[in-house]
């Protein structure tokens, strides 16, 4: 009796990892041996990178807010302590926001902390 080889499945799985390598450079985007290296590094990168993204972002919202703070002498973390002391509760986002983009908001709650 002939062996039986599923080459169906064995086919999905190779077009579905170079369908993944759509647009990769070289032989990274149509050899199989080579695709499947690149897609599963790349995958890797993705997953370490949606939790460094996290990070990122919230290193960005305190250089703001830092910035922000120093315009009316005040340190990020003097600042966030006296936020913490009058129970306002806006997250570094919302404040790092402010501090750009709406400076006069950002200088009313300054001056409500102080």
């Amino acid at each position: 009796m002939a062996r039986s080889v599923n080459s169906v499945a064995s086919r999905a799985r190779r077009k579905r990892i170079l369908k993944q390598a759509k647009g990769y450079f070289g032989r990274r985007k149509n050899v199989w041996t080579v695709a499947k290296n690149a897609v599963e590094k790349a995958m890797v990168y993705a997953y370490r990178d949606r939790k460094q993204k996290k990070r990122n972002f919230r290193a960005l919202w305190i250089m703001r807010i830092n910035a922000g703070a120093r315009l009316h002498g005040l340190s990020y973390s003097q600042f966030m302590g006296k936020l913490k002391a009058n129970n306002i509760e806006l997250n570094r986002k919302v404040l790092a926001d402010l501090a750009m983009n709406h400076p006069a908001a950002f200088a009313a709650i300054v001056n409500q902390v102080k």
